[in-house]
């Protein structure tokens, strides 16, 4: 193997272009001892993937049970279901206040129109009386 080829296939295989057989070249040539001086750092590297390769995870890995959790699932329906009480309350609370207005105000209306009536009567005896105080003149004191 060439050093010039072991460069070429060092700097593909760092830019991820290389092929299987290839990068068995390269861990041949890096575990080997006849490594050149600039590529020394290199072989650590690829001594770490070749001592590793076996090496396995022996521990149990614990999955967490798909079961679905209730008890979150329960106090998202009561918040949903506290929220549309209040909105639904507030609604209800906003449309009695309206017909509560709209009903004072027809009381209102016709307390004025009462009144103005009232208002007519007494223009009428006023008319009266001042008619009566010009037929019945009364001394002066």
């Amino acid at each position: 193997m060439g050093l010039a080829n072991i460069e070429k296939l060092l700097e593909k295989y760092l830019d991820a272009e290389t092929t299987i057989a290839e990068e068995k070249e390269l861990k041949t040539y890096f575990s080997g001892d006849n490594v050149a001086p600039h590529l020394q750092e290199y072989q650590a590297m690829f001594g770490y993937f070749s001592t590793n390769k076996n090496e396995r995870f022996t521990k149990t890995i614990r999955l967490k049970s798909q079961k679905m959790n209730w008890k979150w699932l329960s106090v998202a329906a009561s918040v949903v279901l506290l929220v549309s009480v209040y909105t639904g309350y507030q609604n209800n609370q906003q449309k009695k206040a309206e017909r509560i207005y709209t009903e004072t105000q027809m009381a209102f209306g016709m307390l004025a129109a009462n009144l103005n009536k009232g208002n007519d009567a007494i223009l009428k005896l006023q008319h009266f009386e001042d008619t009566k105080n010009k037929i019945f003149k009364q001394p002066k004191k």
